[in-house]
């Protein structure tokens, strides 16, 4: 017996062909052959192939090509294997609704009836096409294996070019026929196994975010979107080996999907749960969405406003417009001549959620887009110049070596030039390039100066760290007669910065976007004592920075705002207290600057810092409490009264440093 397969090299062509090769090595007279079609030069990933398939000697290679007449195959071919196809296989096709129509006619029509022409020329005894029951379109109610023509519409070209490629199956085949029509066919029920992401795969993504940033238990609410079918590989491959051998099944459909179907939102929380992620715990039947009359969704999504969104989202998790258009199947399928040229095999579809955990862990190891985006700090930056305030020490510093060292340009600001111009040296000694200019950032004039000159002299401003700020760590009963405290520490942290960001804005529209990284404080989240002057600057620029964010998100100008932890710097130095607190390096904080950076995340916190604002917004009174009581535990510093106060003691206590260690991070 000898079998010719095209679309042997594909997902469910290389896993038909591992049937048949077992078949073939199982002969009684051992001299099965299987003939696959190939375009490679010579073929494509032969080796490969072989080894997958335990480098049988039945397996051997005809070149051709799908497009062609007779699909390509030289004559003398023809003639060598004329008479001796008992089973030819037409796998190859499209299987991608993003694909375009040209495309899909040549692959899907074109190349069936040339395979038409060449079964006829091989007089091939039986002729076996995988269809799918994507030919059914948009029929409604239940689908039969003896339907085909039934006026349905079909609304996608994929739709189209498959139903037309089955009418030339039907209407043209002098070669005895049987169709095959597989659901939503995804991985290897056994082991995970998927060559690419399509149909359910495309929300694995969004299923991974929302796992990531809520707890498995919370409920959440979604619409019903309908019906779909959903079949592993291995059942499709192992139902078409089987009735492709059985007799007395010829010219007639197959539908190899699962006979009871499954609502898409039943699906999704099956694989949320494998995920470990919330599931949809409220399902709105999509009846009730029907209720609203026709073309109210398409009409509100062309909204320009909404069509940005829907584009931005679906983007961002790599869900095709596509792909969500046609989510819900409207036929159900009936599965009874399957179901009985299958009778006594033990083929049978397995139950989604028996191997859901499998597809997921196999995406998420194999397949998630993530692990392939280039993560690094230099992919970020290099060749890019990056602005940063605060350059000649600590955070600003480190940070900056860290850019030159992976090909960024750092431009350098602070008041100092020579320190400045130590920092410009230290890079240039290892191999990176720095700029340095020399700005007093608490005088809006020389803010404005600065802007003309770094856009005078770079092309391109790629990023912005925000990191110069001031702090002062003084109650308010020690700030009652020193007004000016708060005035410099707002010029600063807040008038300074927001400044620098607004004269850069018309550059940054006008030459595709940038992003901004503001170094803000743990303290906006948790509200320390003694902070009033410091965290009220951050907050005003924490709420600077929410309000234009979504003005600007068209222009491509984003945000990253850090919620830095104490960090041991210049700054915190006249405040001696700290030495006997934990707090994070200049190399750790420079770590979330570069993270910030490369990923460019909305916002940048500690769990410290998230329940403090948590307990800030369910239990506020508590929270004042709390507070309170650090405010007693901790010493004012020398430098916050004319002199100590006496209802404090000048040290820290052993009570202030469990604590500090207890919350650490947060400015006490």
């Amino acid at each position: 017996m000898a079998y010719l397969v095209t679309g042997g090299t594909g997902f469910l062509g290389k896993r038909l062909v591992a049937r048949l090769i077992e078949r073939a090595k199982a002969s009684a007279n051992g001299e099965d052959d299987v003939y696959l079609l190939t375009m490679g030069a010579p073929y494509d990933d032969v080796d490969a192939l072989l080894a997958w398939w335990g480098h049988p000697d039945c397996v051997h290679f005809v070149r051709g090509n799908i497009t062609q007449p007779q699909l390509g195959v030289a004559d003398e071919d023809v003639d060598r294997l004329r008479g001796k196809i008992d089973h030819f296989f037409h796998l190859a096709a499209i299987y991608d609704m993003r694909a375009s129509e040209e495309a899909n006619v040549e692959a899907n029509v074109g190349g069936t009836r040339h395979m038409l022409a060449l079964a006829k020329d091989l007089q091939a005894r039986r002729l076996h096409l995988t269809s799918s029951v994507a030919i059914a379109g948009n029929y409604e109610g239940f689908f039969r294996e003896d339907m085909f023509d039934e006026g349905q519409v079909l609304p996608t070209s994929y739709h189209r070019t498959k139903w037309e490629s089955e009418r030339l199956v039907r209407t043209e085949s002098e070669v005895p026929w049987r169709v095959y029509r597989p659901g939503i066919v995804v991985g290897d029920s056994r082991t995970g196994q998927m060559d690419k992401i399509d149909g359910p795969y495309y929300f694995f993504k969004a299923i991974q975010r929302i796992g990531h940033y809520l707890p498995e238990w919370i409920p959440l609410a979604g619409p019903e979107l309908g019906w779909t079918n959903i079949v592993p590989v291995d059942f499709v491959t192992s139902a078409m080996d089987h009735i492709a051998h059985q007799p007395d099944l010829d010219n007639r459909a197959f539908h190899l999907t699962d006979p009871k179907g499954i609502r898409v939102g039943e699906s999704l929380n099956t694989f949320a749960k494998a995920a470990h992620a919330p599931q949809m715990g409220l399902r709105i039947d999509k009846r009730i969405l029907d209720m609203i009359p026709k073309g109210v969704f398409s009409m509100l999504l062309q909204i320009p406003a909404l069509k940005y969104v829907r584009r931005d989202i679906l983007a961002d998790l790599g869900i095709p417009e596509s792909v969500l258009d046609n989510l819900d199947l409207k036929p159900r399928f009936d599965t009874r001549d399957a179901e009985a040229a299958l009778a006594g095999s033990g083929i049978s579809v397995p139950p989604l959620d028996s191997y859901a955990g499998l597809l997921y862990d196999y995406w998420q190891r194999h397949l998630d887009p993530d692990l392939f985006k280039d993560r690094s700090l230099a992919g970020a930056v290099r060749g890019k110049t990056v602005l940063i305030t605060g350059g000649s020490s600590g955070i600003g510093k480190t940070s900056a070596l860290r850019i030159a060292e992976a090909g960024g340009i750092p431009l350098l600001v602070a008041r100092t030039e020579s320190k400045l111009q130590e920092v410009k040296t230290e890079i240039e000694g290892a191999g990176g390039v720095a700029k340095i200019y020399p700005t007093d950032l608490t005088s809006l004039e020389e803010i404005d100066d600065l802007v003309k000159r770094v856009l005078a002299e770079n092309a391109k401003i790629d990023f912005l760290v925000n990191n110069a700020g001031r702090s002062i760590r003084r109650g308010i009963m020690h700030s009652l007669d020193r007004f000016d405290g708060y005035e410099r520490t707002m010029q600063l942290n807040y008038f300074g910065t927001i400044r620098l960001i607004i004269g850069l804005i018309p550059h940054w529209r006008n030459t595709g976007g940038g992003h901004v990284v503001n170094v803000s404080s743990i303290g906006v989240q948790t509200n320390p004592p003694r902070f009033s002057a410091y965290v009220a600057s951050k907050a005003a620029l924490d709420g600077f920075t929410d309000c234009v964010s979504s003005e600007l998100v068209h222009h491509k100008i984003t945000f990253t705002t850090i919620h830095m932890p104490l960090v041991r710097t210049p700054m915190i130095g006249p405040t001696k207290i700290y030495d006997a607190f934990p707090a994070l390096t200049p190399d750790e904080a420079a770590d979330l600057v570069t993270t910030a950076i490369r990923t460019k995340p909305k916002e940048i916190n500690t769990r410290t810092g998230t329940f403090g604002a948590a307990m800030g917004a369910l239990a506020p009174k508590l929270k004042d409490q709390i507070l309170n009581m650090a405010y007693k535990v901790f010493p004012d510093s020398t430098a916050a009264a004319t002199g100590p106060s006496p209802d404090q003691p000048t040290q820290p206590s052993n009570e202030a440093k469990a604590l500090a260690h207890l919350m650490k991070g947060v400015y006490w």
